[in-house]
């Protein structure tokens, strides 16, 4: 096996727009795995909606969630490293989001809280595998915070990104997830410093890692990895900047690079 360490993210890569993933995919995957290679999920969703994914691809192993802040080993459900911070610092951006009734949760390592829910966000969630804890107010957790989540329209998230510098603290950033997540994580915190820590604990070096996603939380994990692939339904400039493209999401990308790649 060329690569030792296969890195995957999950929605829009691993996973096609009916949120399944291909037996195709899932046997190739699987024979990866057989000969030797570490299959590591690296996603912006969180460990109980990770984990189960794992399990239906028949395989144990590690899991990079919440766009790099929680590393997780399947068995035992191990917290591995974690990038944290309190809820102190951002009290002006709960307060502009619940001036603008924008919708957002707050994620421990391995829960989600929120203060409001419709019928709009509990499909959105159920997509997710995700099962939230509502609460009265966000700013009494006293556990630590790896990930705040926003979910709205993209003119609703653009005009959030304008207004970050007035809202924001400087001990956490914003990323753009999906058209229409928005992340506010730890500054340190992406899928490719998580995926290095990881390597370095495996004595893994970067040639030998091959790393597929389609969106900018994926960025620093494919220029890390020494075949960073993108998926043909990334963004333009992403696909300008991968090592290799793959087929979309829809036409089993993952599985048609990892043949390539991996098993030719």
């Amino acid at each position: 096996m060329k690569y030792k360490l296969i890195a995957l993210d999950v929605d829009g890569t691993l996973i096609n727009s009916e949120y399944q993933i291909t037996e195709s995919t899932i046997q190739t995957i699987k024979e990866i795995h057989r000969q030797g290679a570490h299959i590591v999920l690296c996603t912006g969703r969180g460990p109980s909606s990770t984990l189960p994914l794992l399990e239906l691809l028949g395989i144990d192993g590690t899991v990079i969630t919440h766009n790099g802040a929680v590393t997780v080993e399947s068995v035992g459900s191990k917290l591995i490293h974690q990038f944290a911070f309190s809820m102190n610092e951002l009290q002006p951006f709960v307060d502009y989001c619940r001036a603008n009734t924008i919708h957002f949760d707050v994620n421990t390592a391995f829960e989600h809280y929120l203060e409001h829910l419709t019928d709009v966000e509990r499909e959105m969630y159920k997509k997710y595998l995700v099962v939230p804890n509502q609460i009265d107010d966000v700013m009494t957790i006293q556990a630590d915070i790896v990930k705040i989540s926003i979910y709205a329209e993209s003119d609703v998230l653009d005009q959030l990104t304008l207004d970050w510098p007035q809202i924001g603290h400087p001990e956490v950033k914003i990323i753009r997830s999906g058209e229409f997540f928005i992340d506010v994580m730890h500054h340190a915190a992406n899928k490719g410093n998580a995926l290095r820590s990881l390597a370095n604990n495996w004595g893994i070096q970067a040639e030998d890692i091959l790393a597929i996603g389609n969106y900018y939380n994926d960025v620093e994990m494919l220029k890390f990895a020494g075949l960073g692939i993108a998926m043909d339904n990334s963004p333009v400039d992403m696909k300008n900047d991968a090592d290799a493209i793959t087929s979309s999401n829809d036409e089993e990308g993952v599985h048609q690079a990892l043949q390539q790649y991996c098993l030719a």
